[in-house]
């Protein structure tokens, strides 16, 4: 085996560097997040001749007990992105003749898909109402998520530009996140950032409700560089701003306390209820295929499940 004495972490260092160049800063960060908080404290002075199978095994069930800073237990998502990131890493690895013998094939977590809270209809018309009782643009941007599957990120990048009304359009053609700033010092500062959407597939046109329209009508006066979520050029909301008030909107509807991207489910289910085709859903989402949509966003409601079992009658 070549260069089994090389210490993990040397190559984990170099792979950072080389993967900087590729990814946007926000894949960036998160690389780096994953690899500083987790992979290097355990696994960084590991020799590549000792990267065994037992040993990144151990390794990820430590890490689904109690493998946060605080000693708790990291989510199935979490270690199953570390684990897809020391892949990637022993597979940059092998260009430069070090070899793990490490079978990631052997390595499987359960499935982690998280419960994600859709909307029955009697919920959604009553946060629906408390929406459309006034013109407030930060009503407008859940309305849109709700009646036009936007990620939190691409209502608070979207502009007054981004909406044409010739053709009743709406562009998503970027997305707002906040970050580390990994130049300062112990990235311990974050920075907002505006970027094109993280896959081709993301940037799409959709075509606008007509309630939705009339609505969007508000911005008229705005300038066409204008933030729908303020109207003015010169201010933004950005995403934790934004989910903290849809957290307000709900406790104002009395209603119980959701994540944002549930208004997103919402909308894919409630369009697979009225009949939408799953290419056209899919589009509309903007994924890269349709097995996304109907794996990750399409969920049978309770109201649903009930009408199917009303349909079943004992035969004469």
């Amino acid at each position: 085996m070549v260069n089994e004495n090389m210490e993990f972490e040397v190559i984990v260092r170099q792979w950072l560097d080389n993967v900087r160049l590729r990814v946007k800063e926000s894949s960036y960060v998160k690389y780096n997040n994953l690899v500083r908080n987790h992979i290097l404290p355990q696994l960084g002075s590991v020799k590549a001749g000792q990267m065994t199978t037992a040993v990144v095994e151990a390794f990820v069930q430590d890490k689904l007990s109690g493998g946060n800073l605080r000693g708790e237990a990291l989510s199935g998502k979490t270690v199953k992105d570390i684990l897809t990131l020391l892949k990637e890493i022993c597979r940059y690895a092998s260009y430069w003749d070090v070899e793990f013998p490490c079978h990631f094939e052997l390595i499987r977590l359960k499935n982690c898909d998280s419960q994600i809270h859709i909307l029955e209809r009697q919920e959604q018309r009553k946060l629906e109402r408390f929406l459309m009782s006034d013109e407030s643009l930060t009503k407008t941007g859940v309305l849109l998520s709700l009646y036009m599957g936007l990620r939190l990120g691409e209502v608070c990048a979207l502009k007054k530009e981004n909406i044409i009304n010739k053709e009743e359009l709406l562009q998503v053609r970027f997305t707002m996140q906040r970050i580390q700033d990994v130049k300062m010092s112990g990235g311990r500062k974050t920075k907002i950032i505006v970027t094109e959407p993280k896959s081709s597939c993301s940037r799409r046109d959709i075509p606008i409700p007509f309630f939705l329209q009339e609505r969007l009508k508000t911005l008229e006066k705005s300038p066409e560089n204008a933030y729908v979520l303020t109207g003015t050029a010169d201010k933004f909301i950005e995403p934790r701003t934004m989910e903290n008030i849809f957290k307000r909107y709900l406790r104002e509807c009395r209603m119980n306390e959701i994540n944002y991207h549930a208004l997103r489910h919402t909308f894919a289910t409630r369009c697979i209820e009225e009949g939408f085709d799953i290419k056209s859903l899919s589009e509309i989402l903007g994924h890269a295929n349709v097995n996304i949509t109907l794996n990750r966003y399409v969920h049978s409601s309770m109201e649903q499940k009930r009408k199917h079992m009303d349909r079943l009658c004992v035969s004469p």
